[in-house]
Parts: structure tokens; C-alpha cells; sequence
């Protein structure tokens, strides 16, 4: 039942195309930057990276004040296939 949650949380718009996002990044993202790019307000974005970081997905990297954004190697697998599958779309 776990998986189904992480999935629902997936194949929606916006969680989808965060970690496009960050897969397709050049340089440093945080998560101000990331609710920018997805048109989507910065507390509904970190509510969802909190849900994909407990499935291992995306980890923050506290600098400062600030949290770096990072896929993890799960993570950029799933953002490459999503990738794929919009293109094929």
C-alpha cells in the first residue's frame, strides 16, 4: 500500500515535473527556486520533496540557512523515465 502512495504523489503534474526539474537542473536548486519553475506555491513544493525524500528519492543538503536540492540515484531514475514518457506523449 506504501508504493501506492509515493505513486499517487508521482503521477500528478507538478510532483512530476519537480523532479524533472531537478534532474535537468544546471547548478544548484533550492526549493524557493524549484516552486518557481513549477509554477506551485513553496509550501505545497517542500511538502512534497519531504514526501520524496522518506522514499528516497531527493535529499537536502542544509548549507547555512539555505537547503541544496539533490536527486538521489532512485530519484534521477525516475525523473529520466518520466522524461521519457512525456516525450512520448
Amino acid at each position: 500500500m506504501k508504493n501506492k502512495e509515493i505513486f499517487n504523489v508521482l503521477f500528478r503534474e507538478k510532483p512530476a515535473m519537480m523532479l524533472v526539474e531537478l534532474k535537468n537542473a544546471k547548478g544548484e536548486i533550492y526549493a524557493s527556486n524549484l516552486a518557481k519553475q513549477v509554477d506551485c506555491t513553496y509550501s505545497h513544493v517542500v511538502k512534497i520533496l519531504q514526501q520524496m525524500q522518506k522514499e528516497g528519492l531527493v535529499v537536502f543538503d542544509k548549507q547555512g540557512r539555505l537547503k541544496l536540492l539533490n536527486l538521489t540515484k532512485k530519484g534521477s531514475e525516475v525523473a529520466s523515465h518520466i522524461d521519457s514518457i512525456r516525450g512520448m506523449l
